[in-house]
């Protein structure tokens, strides 16, 4: 049994998909990397077979029909036998060091019999082009360097949990019954949300782990084609807020760090519509704040009277306009996009 897993969807990544695996290899025997061949009709599928022969025992290819992003991650569980799990994007890589702490970390949370759900690191936003690269961290948020509880743990206004900061306990991501939809961009905001009620034990490491590339045209988070894709930001968005519904939820802790992390989705689903600016996607972005109220009024209150629900819905197109400009400047601080 492996200590760590490193699943990495890879679809059509021949171009860089190798310095992200050769990254995950520097954890040597003490981890399992499964790349993810979801249908790539380059030479991907080559290239990771090249790595798993060379590499028998740490790296095991998986070759799938194109089922997108959510659909490789789901395989990538179901193949796990490492007792922790990370997902890494095939564009993005880990820290040598980093991941030699972390393991270290790992190895000693399991020798003690600890517990521990889920571990939390930085990273890093790598953008194309800038010179001072933004790492993101959560010394705020929550104690360093020890494992803590729900009790301590409370996020400041522009702090999340992304794909890229958490790795779990794979026993969690089954028993919460993780199952990604397929064909679906923006999954990893499930990815993160939906095993929280979940985790008891979390651990903060103070290290930068991973690099989260962004500046390729084709990205999925490419501003333009997030607006083009509008309509899988709403479909993920609706989904969390079912699993929201249908949570046992047991700490107010939890609660908050959930309306905080779906706030931050209804946020992103307004701004999109409110940049793409047609009538028909104002009058989605009107339907999904209607959803919502409908669905769970407790939410729809803690989410509409927050700093960003009400940005979100200035009226008229003067308040659009503001809420552009404001998204604009965090933009521009945080690096994404």
């Amino acid at each position: 049994m492996k200590l760590l897993t490193v699943a990495i969807p890879c679809y059509n990544s021949q171009d860089y998909m190798e310095k992200s695996i050769r990254s995950a290899l520097t954890g040597g025997d003490r981890v399992e990397v499964i790349v993810v061949d979801d249908g790539s009709k380059d030479n991907t599928l080559k290239i990771a077979k090249k790595y798993q022969e060379k590499f028998p025992d740490i790296v095991k290819v998986v070759h799938q029909e194109n089922g997108g992003h959510g659909e490789a991650v789901n395989t990538g569980i179901k193949n796990a036998t490492g007792l922790y799990f990370k997902v890494l994007d095939s564009d993005d890589c880990l820290g040598k060091k980093a991941l030699a702490e972390v393991l270290d970390l790992l190895e000693d949370m399991v020798s003690k019999d600890a517990g521990l759900d889920m571990l939390i690191t930085n990273f890093m936003y790598d953008k194309q082009g800038v010179k001072h690269k933004k790492i993101m961290k959560y010394k705020k948020a929550m104690p360093v360097g020890r494992m803590f509880g729900w009790d301590e743990l409370k996020f400041g206004t522009t702090q999340y949990l992304l794909m890229h900061s958490v790795i779990y306990r794979t026993k969690v991501l089954r028993e919460c019954n993780m199952e990604l939809p397929r064909h679906t961009f923006y999954v990893d905001n499930i990815y993160v949300f939906q095993p929280l009620p979940f985790v008891k034990n979390i651990y903060y490491l103070d290290v930068c782990l991973y690099k989260y590339f962004i500046g390729r045209d084709d990205q999925s988070v490419n501003e333009n084609i997030m607006i083009k894709r509008l309509d899988q930001q709403y479909r993920v968005t609706r989904i969390m807020l079912d699993i929201y519904n249908n949570s046992e939820i047991n700490h107010p802790n939890i609660d908050a760090a959930m309306v905080h992390y779906f706030d931050m989705m209804m946020c992103v689903s307004s701004i999109l519509s409110i940049l793409e600016g047609s009538k028909e996607r104002l009058d989605d972005k009107e339907r999904l704040w209607k959803d919502l109220k409908e669905t769970n009024p407790l939410l729809y209150k803690k989410v509409r009277t927050s700093i960003l629900g009400r940005t979100m819905n200035l009226p008229g197109k003067l308040g659009r306009k503001l809420s552009v400009i404001g998204y604009g400047i965090t933009q521009k601080f945080f690096g994404f996009n």
